[in-house]
């Protein structure tokens, strides 16, 4: 029988390296903008757009991520330990709003350089 604990892990895992995966894809473009909206300037600023050329690979990871927690969570079949905390139905439905969730919030950060113009019209 597998572990819950460590398959509840490798899904929570899963989603936290998507996370800052699609935090890494946008950095290019959100950085400056959240830099400069706290009120730190620089020509460093400038600096961030180097990464631009390895946005390919960080959403590339991101959606990786988020496939093998979308797996865990809706084509594996989960095998629990009869006093495991993955028997009780609110605990999968409480993964699968947290995945719903970060995955839009994910999209929104991937996506950011294709309606980000609009802000600044």
């Amino acid at each position: 029988m597998v572990n819950s604990s460590s398959t509840n892990s490798r899904t929570v895992t899963s989603v936290i390296a998507a996370t800052l995966a699609a935090i890494g894809a946008s950095l290019c473009c959100i950085g400056p903008l959240v830099l400069l909206t706290l009120g730190i300037g620089g020509t460093w600023i400038s600096n961030l757009a180097a990464l631009e050329p390895y946005r390919p690979v960080f959403i590339g990871i991101t959606l990786f991520f988020l496939f093998l927690a979308f797996r865990k969570l809706y084509l594996v079949p989960r095998q629990c330990a009869p006093d495991a905390a993955c028997v009780i139905p609110s605990t999968l439905r409480n993964q699968r709003i947290i995945f719903w969730v970060v995955s839009v919030l994910l999209i929104a950060l991937l996506t950011f350089p294709y309606y980000g113009l609009a802000f600044f019209e």
